[in-house]
């Protein structure tokens, strides 16, 4: 186990997909159950954030529910909130609709992370993974600064912190096929989940 913290952003309105992402079930567990079970596979401590921190989802025995200390302000938001909730420097922040992620892309970001604010996948020069991504403490002052003035763009944010860009060639030696940046945000997603999940 890694001295880091798991965090889970479940504060999602699921708007484009019209109900809740993190309860539909692919293979034998819904979305929220595969993603704990994969950080909780290289973390000791998960943190799940939601609007005003109480558990809407199922029974989550091994997490830990924060509030969403800025709530309607987005991602950068809920990434606030979960590192400040955080006892670790370093933390894995991933979105709740998740279901195929790579313990070992996992692993190797956080042994990248000394020295830099964040790690970040970029799959192309424009395409960056922000939710899925290890950052330190150091951010939140930044990222303070930035939801209280309004800039609620992450890539604003990334460019005033140190950060450790993982390109795609090198996200591919760990997680091949990039299945850990698969998100369902239409059925459409929901239907290949569940044929990549009988594979997987």
């Amino acid at each position: 186990m890694m001295e880091a913290t798991g965090i889970i952003l479940a504060g999602g309105k699921n708007l484009r997909l019209g109900r809740n992402k993190a309860l539909e079930i692919i293979g034998d567990k819904t979305v929220i159950e595969r993603v704990l079970a994969r950080l909780s596979r290289i973390l000791n401590t998960i943190i799940i954030v939601t609007a005003d921190g109480k558990n809407h989802l199922m029974p989550l025995p091994d997490a830990r529910f924060v509030a969403d200390i800025y709530p309607g302000k987005g991602p950068l938001g809920g990434i606030y909130s979960g590192v400040s909730g955080s006892s670790t420097d370093l933390n894995i922040v991933v979105a709740c609709d998740m279901p195929f992620l790579s313990t070992d892309l996992l692993q190797h970001m956080l042994e990248l992370a000394h020295g830099f604010d964040a790690v970040v996948p970029r799959t192309r020069e424009s395409l960056f993974e922000p939710l899925h991504a290890v950052y330190s403490r150091n951010c939140l002052p930044v990222i303070k600064s930035h939801v209280e003035s309004g800039k609620l763009s992450i890539r604003a944010f990334l460019a005033e912190v140190k950060v450790r860009y993982v390109e795609e060639d090198e996200c591919r030696r760990y997680d091949p096929e990039l299945l850990s940046f698969f998100n369902m945000n239409r059925q459409a997603d929901y239907e290949r989940a569940l044929k990549i999940a009988e594979r997987d």
